[in-house]
C-alpha cells in the first residue's frame, strides 16, 4: 500500500453512510473524494464544506473514480450499474461504510440482519444494553453512520442493523454476535431474481466469527433451516423456534418465552412485553439472547424488556376514530411484513397497501388477506398487480393516489372495532420520498379527521 496520504479513497454516495465514511477517512490520513450522482442535501453539503472534503453532485466524473484506490460505495447503489462494472474489472476494491469503519474500532460488535424485523430487534437489543449502564452505540442501517461514531472511537459494544446490501461488500468484518432473524424474498432485483443469491449474501453476517461467538436465529424459518443443512458453520449456535423446545436457545411456547444460554435460563410472558404479536416473540428472544451472550443480568433483562417502545411506522398505532383504529406500518415494505401485521389483529381489517411493487409474490398471504380483509383501498401510481390478486378475492377493492382520500374511504367503509391498516409491501418512491414521508402523511391525515 502507498502512504496514506496518497491512498486515494472515493465515496460514492453522499447520505449518511458516505459522508460519515468521508469524514472517517479524512481524519485517518487518506486523500479523499466523495461523488453522488443526485443531490446532496442541504447538511450533508455543508459538512462537507466545513471540513474541506471534496466532492461532487450531480455527476460521475468517472476518470477521477476509476484513478481510486478503494471505493467505499452507498448500499443503496446496485453492482449492475455500469461504474461499477468497470471498477471491478480494473480490480478495485469496492466496500461499504460499516467495512471500512470496522477496521478502526476496539468496540464489540452485534450484528442483526434479516428480511424483517432487523431493525425492531436493532433497537430492542440497544435499549437492553443502554438501559443496563453499558457503554454502547448504535449505528449501520439506522441511526448516525458507524464510521462517523468511530472516529473518536468511544464505545465498548455496537450494536447494528445489517441491510444484505451492506453485507455484499464486507468482507472482514467479524461480529461478536450475529442475528439472522429469517430470510424470505426481497430486493431480488438486485440478485438477478435468484433467491439464493440474496440467501447467501444474509449469511455473510457469520463470515469471520470465530467458535466462541453466539449466533442466534430463527430456526423456523425455511431458507435458514435449509443453508444450515448444506453447510456447517463453526459458532456457539442459539437457535429460536415456535415448533421445538431448545436446549440453547430460545423457543415460545404457550405465551411464554424460554431462552437459554448455558449455563443460564430467562422466562418471560408475551403478555408482559410491550411489543405484540408473533414476530415480535421472535424479535424478543433474540434480542434477550444477545443481551445474555454480553453478559447482562435477569433483573436488567426484564427491566430494559419491559421499558422498550418501538421505532415509529412499525404497526404504531395512530388514533382511534368512531371506533376504527388507525394503524401506522408504513416500514411494511414487502409482502412478508405485511404477513406479520396482517397476524396481528383478530378484528375485521381495511388494508391500505401500494407504491413501487419490488417482484412481490401475493400468494403468501393470500389466505390471511381472505380471511381478515374487508376492504383494500390501493394507493399507488400503478396499482395493476394487486388489483389483478386481490379484485377476486376482496369484497371491496378501491383506487387512489391521494392520502386523504385513502384515509376518507377507510373512513366511510369502516365499523367499530375495525382496524384501519397502512402496511403498503411495496416501495414508497412513487407517491412519497420514503416510507417515512408516508408514514408521516398518513398519521397527519388521520389526525386531521379526529373530531
Amino acid at each position: 500500500m502507498n502512504s496514506q496520504n496518497s491512498f486515494k479513497i472515493v465515496i460514492l454516495g453522499g447520505g449518511e453512510s458516505g459522508v460519515g465514511a468521508a469524514l472517517l477517512a479524512q481524519a485517518k490520513g487518506f486523500d479523499v473524494f466523495l461523488s453522488d450522482k443526485g443531490a446532496l442535501s442541504e447538511e450533508y453539503r455543508s459538512i462537507l464544506h466545513t471540513h474541506s472534503i471534496p466532492f461532487e453532485e450531480g455527476q460521475h466524473t468517472e476518470e477521477r473514480i476509476l484513478a481510486a484506490d478503494e471505493i467505499i460505495k452507498s448500499p443503496g447503489i446496485p453492482d449492475k450499474v455500469p461504474l461499477i462494472k468497470k471498477l471491478c474489472a480494473q480490480g478495485t476494491p469496492i466496500i461499504s461504510e460499516i467495512e471500512f469503519a470496522s477496521r478502526y474500532t476496539k468496540a464489540k460488535k452485534i450484528a442483526i440482519t434479516g428480511s424483517n424485523g432487523k431493525t425492531t430487534t436493532t433497537l430492542l437489543t440497544y435499549h437492553l444494553l443502554k438501559s443496563a449502564g453499558m457503554n454502547v452505540g448504535l449505528a449501520g442501517n439506522i441511526g448516525e453512520s458507524f464510521a462517523k461514531q468511530v472516529i473518536d472511537d468511544t464505545f465498548d459494544w455496537f450494536v447494528l442493523e445489517q441491510s444484505s446490501f451492506q453485507l455484499d461488500n464486507m468482507y472482514d468484518f467479524k461480529a461478536d454476535v450475529g442475528v439472522l432473524l429469517n430470510i424470505t424474498p426481497d430486493h431480488l432485483d438486485r440478485y438477478e431474481y435468484t433467491f439464493q443469491k440474496y440467501v447467501d449474501s444474509k449469511f455473510r453476517i457469520l463470515q469471520n466469527m470465530q467458535p466462541d461467538d453466539d449466533f442466534i436465529y430463527f430456526v423456523d424459518n425455511e431458507a435458514i433451516a435449509q443453508e444450515l443443512k448444506k453447510k456447517s458453520f463453526n459458532v456457539n449456535h442459539l437457535p429460536i423456534s415456535f415448533l421445538k423446545k431448545e436446549m440453547n436457545g430460545g423457543f415460545f411456547h404457550d405465551g411464554v418465552l424460554h431462552l437459554t444460554r448455558h449455563p443460564r435460563t430467562f422466562d418471560i410472558s408475551a403478555d408482559e412485553l410491550p411489543i405484540k404479536g408473533p414476530h415480535n416473540a421472535i424479535n424478543a428472544m433474540a434480542a434477550t439472547l444477545a443481551a445474555m451472550a454480553v453478559g447482562l443480568t435477569d433483573e436488567q433483562i426484564k427491566t430494559g424488556l419491559l421499558t422498550f417502545q418501538n421505532a415509529a411506522h412499525r404497526l404504531e398505532p395512530v388514533e382511534k376514530i368512531n371506533g376504527i383504529q388507525f394503524i401506522n406500518d408504513s416500514k411494511a415494505t414487502n409482502v412478508d411484513s405485511v404477513f406479520y401485521a396482517l397476524n396481528s389483529y383478530d378484528t375485521p381489517i381495511i388494508w391500505i397497501a401500494g407504491g413501487l411493487d419490488k417482484g412481490n409474490d401475493y400468494t403468501q398471504i393470500e389466505s390471511l388477506v381472505r380471511q381478515k380483509v374487508k376492504a383494500l383501498i390501493c394507493l399507488g401510481k400503478d396499482n395493476s398487480k394487486l388489483l389483478s390478486f386481490f379484485t377476486p378475492i376482496v369484497p371491496i377493492v378501491i383506487e387512489t393516489q391521494d392520502v386523504k382520500e385513502a384515509v376518507q374511504h377507510a373512513l366511510s367503509l369502516g365499523q367499530p372495532n375495525d382496524v384501519a391498516l397502512l402496511s403498503p409491501a411495496c416501495a414508497s418512491f412513487d407517491l412519497f420520498k420514503n416510507y417515512e414521508d408516508r408514514g408521516d402523511q398518513f398519521k397527519a391525515t388521520v389526525r386531521s379527521f379526529v373530531p
